[in-house]
């Protein structure tokens, strides 16, 4: 069914209401998720199946004590020393990984951490993904930036002294096409000097376009590597197929992106097992291009705007703490991001331990940096948020708490000749 009809109504039309409720209580009425559909690029790489054979025979419970004291000692961290340290059996270990975590961090990065902001220039979206606040069937403000507004919420971020953006849009095509990205990724060229971008998954041929028009780097989230819980939670639209969403870096770097990032959403599935898989989903990717940049979040579900129909299974700061120790001591060359979804006390702390890069002055709506970043009050529409924050520091205020801690804040690393 075409979804663009309803996308943008105030309400839910007795069509729409009807696909809906069709969709949630009738499996067999959904397209196969592990099927693509027409327009999408099929390539030829093992990683997928090598991610799912190593994540759907890992058994956590298995693990001991001294599986962990051995995986600590290893100068270098193997895959089955990286299983453990995700195990329960790790937890009493905290302390210990931390500090290896900390050692490898000021190894590989020094004391470095590395700061960016994301600018959402639409909220549209062709997905039912339950759990989303920008998902097509949800009640919220819609809005598109033109690129005169693009521009100007732009020049508001620079101005603060910010020098590297992540734009974001919601998944719809037919509202945000990889033309209006492109020409975004042009204007971010004049105002920063590192270019992400968190969109929809395209094509090889699309990301060399996105590359061609000023963006560095891919992230992508793979919400959950667990491909039968992913089916109950993607139900409508391009996003529901599954392996397409996951050779998305991979053709992000056949496109000549010089970075990927890699994510599951924490809570979506089984923690550990999303865990392991965004991680080998790196490591054999790392082998594959050793050139490129590789980097990986680890957020976890937050509340957004009229939604009661996802239970977020816990993952407390411990366990979040665990996995990002975990992830320094397997891939220590690998860039860490922790988002404003995660408070202010955690990140100054995860920072001194295993993250290397944190985003500041965030806003997950649409056209409201002038208010939020000037206190200035504006008459123009906002779209709605995917999400709340947790941490609300401008990029001043970030700057000061790092450089505190005795951290260096980095803006920017790179120079173009």
């Amino acid at each position: 069914m075409e979804n663009q009809f309803y996308i943008d109504s105030k309400y839910l039309s007795p069509d729409a209401l009807t696909e809906k409720h069709r969709l949630e209580t009738n499996p067999a009425s959904r397209t196969n998720h592990m099927e693509y559909l027409p327009g999408m690029e099929v390539i030829e790489s093992n990683v997928q199946s090598c991610v799912l054979e190593q994540m759907n025979s890992y058994d956590y419970s298995k693990y001991t004590a001294d599986d962990v004291k051995n995986a600590l000692e290893h100068e270098s961290c193997t895959t089955e020393d990286f299983k453990a340290l995700l195990s329960p059996a790790a937890e009493p270990f905290l302390e210990q990984m931390a500090q290896r975590a900390r050692l490898e961090t000021s190894k590989h990065f020094g004391n470095t951490v590395y700061m960016f902001t994301p600018l959402y220039i639409a909220n549209y979206c062709e997905n039912y993904c339950v759990y989303c606040g920008f998902n097509c069937y949800n009640h919220i403000k819609r809005m598109k930036l033109s690129m005169e507004q693009i521009e100007k919420e732009m020049k508001i971020i620079a101005d603060s002294g910010m020098e590297e953006i992540l734009i974001l849009t919601g998944e719809s095509r037919s509202q945000s096409n990889v033309e209006y990205i492109g020409e975004a990724c042009k204007l971010a060229r004049k105002y920063f000097r590192m270019v992400g971008l968190e969109i929809y998954p395209v094509n090889t041929e699309e990301y060399r376009y996105l590359h061609e028009c000023g963006a560095d780097y891919v992230t992508v989230f793979q919400e959950t590597y667990d491909t039968d819980k992913y089916e109950k939670l993607h139900l409508l639209g391009h996003k529901r197929i599954w392996p397409y969403r996951f050779d998305a870096q991979e053709r992000a770097l056949r496109g000549g992106m010089r970075g990927v990032a890699f994510s599951a959403l924490l809570g979506l599935s089984d923690f550990r097992k999303d865990a392991l898989a965004s991680a080998l989903h790196v490591f054999y990717l790392q082998r594959k291009y050793p050139h490129a940049e590789m980097s990986l979040s680890c957020p976890r579900l937050r509340p957004i705007i009229n939604n009661d129909k996802i239970n977020a299974l816990d993952v407390h700061e411990k366990q979040l703490c665990q996995i990002l120790c975990a992830y320094r001591i397997f891939l220590p060359y690998v860039g860490i991001t922790v988002s404003s979804r995660e408070s202010s006390e955690f990140r100054n702390g995860i920072v001194k331990i295993a993250a290397t890069k944190i985003s500041a002055g965030v806003s997950t709506g649409i056209g409201d940096h002038e208010s939020k970043y000037t206190g200035k009050e504006t008459n123009n529409a906002q779209g709605d948020e995917q999400f709340e924050i947790n941490d609300n520091r401008s990029l001043d205020s970030m700057y000061r708490d790092i450089a505190k801690e005795g951290l260096q804040p980095v803006l920017n690393d790179y120079l173009y000749v």
